[in-house]
């Protein structure tokens, strides 16, 4: 016996509501991204995902799924803080999300002096801590990398890896103009960042149009072994101590 057209009609009217209401969470509450690249080390591993707070900023076309063009700058805005990890769509291709830390303000000066962070003619305290290391699930060990924990001004704290002399150790002061932010990824040798041109396949001055919200909470963790879309892999490539933590 076919099925009567009320029913079908009833099934595909639930199924558009259902998909209207994913895509209003996606565009305005929350939306999971993926970390492809070492370059937040140690503060994300590749194969974290995450919640990304699409409200922390306010909304621009790139908050809104497929980001069509509606508008233009940020509805409802808000600056972010320092120290916040946020998504945004890279200035030279916005078909790709960035993921990096918000260290420049509108109006603030940026510096690398010898693979230490100046800001506002201030050196920004930096500790040295224990070796960033990392094992797989059979227990090797990558080589260690030299571990600070930065601070900024005002006392937000995060950790920083510093493995070898790059260019990006020692740079111009950066003043960051209006309606733009300074990001940084963590992995300070390892990350193509403000500190880089775009040009040069660095981030530049981040428009604030581009921003897309705050990384929030780590949801699930896998290791290299293991893939979110063959479920028999991720016994061993649990990283179950990352699962529902916060990002610092």
């Amino acid at each position: 016996m076919s099925k009567p057209k009320s029913d079908i009609w009833e099934t595909l009217r639930t199924l558009f509501y259902a998909i209207l209401i994913a895509l209003g969470i996606r565009s305005f509450a929350y939306e999971p991204f993926h970390i492809p690249s070492e370059s937040m080390l140690p503060t994300l591993l590749v194969g974290d995902y995450l919640f990304v707070s699409k409200y922390a900023y306010g909304y621009s076309q790139y908050s809104l799924f497929m980001s069509p063009p509606l508008f233009k700058g940020r509805i409802l805005e808000s600056v972010p803080e320092r120290g916040d990890v946020a998504v945004f769509r890279y200035p030279g291709d916005t078909s790709k999300d960035y993921i990096k830390r918000v260290i420049g303000l509108p109006g603030d000066r940026v510096q690398m002096r010898g693979g230490e962070l100046w800001l506002n003619g201030e050196k920004v305290e930096r500790r040295r801590i224990a070796d960033f290391e990392e094992r797989d699930r059979f227990g090797n060990v990558r080589p260690r990398i030299r571990q600070y924990e930065e601070i900024l001004p005002g006392g937000r704290s995060y950790f920083v890896l510093d493995s070898s002399t790059t260019e990006g150790d020692d740079t111009p002061v950066f003043t960051v103009p209006a309606g733009h932010y300074f990001v940084m990824g963590d992995n300070r040798d390892n990350s193509l960042d403000s500190r880089f041109q775009v040009a040069f396949g660095g981030v530049g001055y981040l428009p604030a149009e581009n921003l897309i919200g705050r990384a929030e909470v780590r949801w699930i963790s896998l290791d290299s072994s293991a893939s979110l879309f063959k479920p028999w892999t991720w016994f061993g490539g649990f990283r179950f101590e990352r699962m529902f933590t916060s990002i610092r």
